[in-house]
């Protein structure tokens, strides 16, 4: 029985998986157990942010497993505490707090916005209603699901909570309407700046600015969603730092520890003290080894000229892709990037550059690449090369 066959004998089939097994990477190339090459411009769905095994990452990671591993939340640990210090301070954010994922950084969330209202205005005001975008993504559970604004996913695991309106992203007045019809129950606008399972489709800037200006009227909680487009990723730390605006409450998660399983959720002084002990927990949250990762993956993008360099490279990204005949356009911010094909399927051409050795995503009818925020212009160009031929 080979690999793909055991994992597939054992493991539920709840992922449509290419027929590929990866055993070992270095930087932006991963090698399967053949032997055989790929270009990484996936990293992971945006989770390996400095590549595979970036040896400060790798030291960091090894030199804390060999150190203590887990403790649980009973106890401090000074790595986490150091994690946190550095991402808050960075961040400019005055609390956090660490789980495992997106999706529980995203439930982390809705349950300060819930709770921050019910302490404010009481139980009996039921102003409980979060407020998400159409074509939004938020998570697997059974609350972030509900507030994913697709109905795709709204499918086979009724009832799904209550509580969330959806919003047509970049439509103020539908904004506005939706406010006015729920006046008095909404406790938060939640919102990804860069829809990344929805197309890698940018927010408008004004649209951004009236979410901000709503809220702030009625003492609506603002909620962030960078599970995909922080850690840099789009040339800032976060990304509500390329629009200029400041959410209250702001969710980390897949590139933030370099490929360790983490999610975290900051939030500003007004709401950094409303989950008090016993009403919020996690078991692995702000593990030893997660934090680790995460530290070595702050003291890398936070260097002088870091942020400046993945600009740059997404601005090369996109000039060579630009070039190609087949491509319509390209969509998103630095090194989030989603291409719009002319003729062409997005699932096709993916196939079809893991078949010539190039690892790339999709997001819905669109090609998505989330290069290691690390690669070289060489190493774009060849994965450019690989598209090429691809596409011709």
């Amino acid at each position: 029985m080979n690999t793909i066959e055991q994992l597939n004998e054992y493991v539920m089939p709840s992922y449509g998986r290419y027929s590929l097994v990866l055993e070992k990477g270095e930087s932006t190339t991963a090698l399967d157990e053949s032997g055989k090459e790929y270009i990484d411009f996936g990293s992971g769905i945006g989770v390996n942010s400095l590549g595979f095994c970036n040896e400060k990452w790798a030291d960091a990671v090894c030199g804390q497993v060999r150190t203590i591993q887990h403790t649980s939340n009973y106890y401090y640990t000074k790595v986490q505490a150091d994690f946190a210090k550095k991402l808050c301070e960075a961040s400019g954010y005055d609390k956090l707090f660490f789980g495992n994922s997106g999706a529980e950084a995203n439930e982390c969330a809705i349950k300060i916005a819930r709770k921050y209202s019910f302490d404010r205005y009481g139980g009996d005001a039921q102003r409980n209603v979060i407020i998400t975008l159409e074509n939004s993504f938020h998570g697997r559970t059974m609350a972030t699901l509900s507030a994913t604004g697709q109905e795709s996913f709204h499918n086979y695991f009724f009832p799904f909570l209550g509580g969330f309106v959806n919003v047509k992203a970049n439509d103020i007045d539908d904004l506005r309407l939706k406010l006015k019809e729920n006046e008095g129950k909404v406790c938060a606008v939640m919102f990804e700046l860069v829809q990344g399972e929805g197309g890698v489709v940018p927010l408008e800037k004004d649209f951004v600015e009236a979410i901000f200006e709503e809220c702030q009227k009625w003492d609506i909680l603002t909620i962030c969603d960078e599970v995909q487009s922080g850690v840099m990723r789009t040339g800032k730390l976060l990304t509500s730092q390329v629009y200029g605006v400041k959410p209250d409450i702001t969710t980390l998660a897949k590139g933030l520890a370099g490929g360790i399983p983490i999610g975290v959720c900051l939030a500003n002084e007004k709401c950094s003290s409303v989950l008090s002990a016993g009403t919020h927990g996690s078991t692995f949250g702000g593990n030893p080894i997660a934090c680790a990762g995460g530290l070595a993956v702050l003291e890398t993008v936070l260097a002088d000229g870091f942020d400046s360099e993945v600009v740059e490279k997404g601005e090369y990204l996109r000039e060579k892709l630009v070039e190609i005949d087949e491509i319509e356009g390209v969509d998103g911010i630095a090194l989030m990037i989603g291409i719009r094909l002319k003729t062409k399927k997005a699932s096709e051409v993916c196939k079809a550059c893991l078949d010539n050795g190039l690892l790339a995503l999709t997001a819905k009818d669109k090609l998505r690449f989330l290069p290691p925020l690390n690669i070289t212009k060489d190493e774009i160009d060849k994965g450019i090369a690989i598209l090429k031929r691809v596409l011709e």
